[in-house]
């Protein structure tokens, strides 16, 4: 997604829900290093928004685990510490059993469809080389699963704790096969189609363990200039 710099693409609030978007996903797809500076002013410029919503674009950000503001100076990519990592996802793992046993009890082709949607869509990324997309749309993968939950409250904080590991894969996360993950969520899929919640439940946990075992290792060098990505975004 390219932005718009000359202010006619849409009203300044789709501008700036675009700016959102384009921001999140080169956070999560690793282009923008742990520590870039986001400035407000090469922000606003770059998407024609004011200062004021560029402002409200972070503090999303902020919620989401993505982006830090520490008091007094420039929001910045946020950059967690191993501790802080291993706690993510300890908690990544209580949501996402709950919202694997919740969305197993109401369980319909709807739901079994935009699974199977989703799935499609990580493994055609996979396959066409786009890594970090594939990536990218995996962590979506599990959103997903917290919507088709229906417990609003469920998918805010799964949202915000994905969102937070995606980032944490960026800076450790070297020795994750995206291929293994897509095929688990395949595998996921076809347990909740079957009726094993229970199954399912700890399918989930076990290949959380798994992406935590691999990732928390060395960081992994990412990013490059805040405006040159996000041109390509």
């Amino acid at each position: 997604m390219v932005a718009s710099t000359d202010g006619s693409n849409g009203t300044p609030a789709d501008r700036a829900e675009r700016a959102y978007a384009s921001v999140r996903a080169a956070v999560i797809e690793g282009a923008l290093a742990p520590g870039t500076k986001l400035g407000e002013e090469a922000l606003a410029a770059h998407y024609g928004v004011s200062r004021t919503l560029v402002r409200t674009v972070l503090t999303r950000l902020v919620n989401d685990g993505l982006v830090d503001s520490p008091h007094g100076r420039s929001a910045e990519v946020a950059h967690p510490t191993i501790e802080e990592a291993r706690d993510a996802f300890v908690v990544r793992r209580a949501l996402e059993r709950e919202a694997v046993l919740r969305v197993a009890e109401r369980w319909d082709d709807g739901i079994h469809e935009r699974l199977r949607a989703h799935a499609r869509a990580e493994r055609e990324a996979w396959t066409e080389r786009r890594s970090a997309a594939s990536a990218r749309l995996g962590g979506e993968f599990h959103i997903l699963l917290a919507r088709e939950s229906g417990n609003a409250l469920l998918q805010r904080y799964m949202s915000e704790v994905v969102s937070r590991t995606a980032l944490i894969l960026t800076i450790y996360g070297r020795d994750i096969e995206q291929g293994a993950s897509i095929a688990e969520h395949d595998e996921l899929i076809a347990l909740l189609a079957a009726g094993d919640g229970a199954a399912a439940a700890d399918h989930v946990a076990a290949h959380l363990d798994g992406v935590e075992t691999k990732a928390l290792r060395a960081e992994t060098p990412v990013g490059d200039p805040l405006l040159s990505v996000l041109a390509r975004y």
